[in-house]
């Protein structure tokens, strides 16, 4: 995958661009999903809108209920675990910017169901999201 030398719009946490993809307005409370929201349409809309990889709390995370800090989230373990697995299994790099939508589309493409289910088979939001059908549904 190619990175963008341009500035960021936004750091993204690499396990992030899966939930982007099925994220329907659903959330932890009203702030979030306001903040989500607006980040999944600028992402989803923008051409160009870049991304920098982090496995900290990113731009999105700055509204969940389950920061404890700036730099940790109270399942920092378990997303963390999440990231490294998307960095691992696709390349990416932390602190690297890559364009978001050229992103997603790589991500696609090299997805399988083995894939996803071994990112995000203990996450909550898994069974009850449109991840797995919107992420496989774009590499067919």
């Amino acid at each position: 995958m190619d990175r963008d030398d341009r500035k960021a719009d936004m750091r993204l946490r690499p396990h992030h661009l899966l939930c982007t993809q099925g994220y329907e307005g659903k959330g932890y409370d009203a702030n979030f999903v306001k903040r989500m929201t607006e980040y999944v349409m600028r992402m989803r809309e923008e051409a160009g809108f870049r991304v920098q990889i982090t496995i900290h709390p990113d731009d999105i995370c700055a509204a969940c209920p389950n920061l404890a800090d700036p730099e940790h989230c109270t399942s920092d373990d378990k997303v963390t675990a999440f990231d490294r697995k998307v960095m691992d299994l696709f390349g990416l790099k932390e602190g690297e910017v890559y364009n978001y939508q050229d992103l997603i589309r790589f991500v696609d493409e090299h997805m399988t169901e083995e894939r996803l289910a071994s990112i995000c088979g203990t996450c909550s939001w898994y069974p009850v999201s449109l991840c797995r059908s919107r992420i496989l549904a774009n590499n067919r």
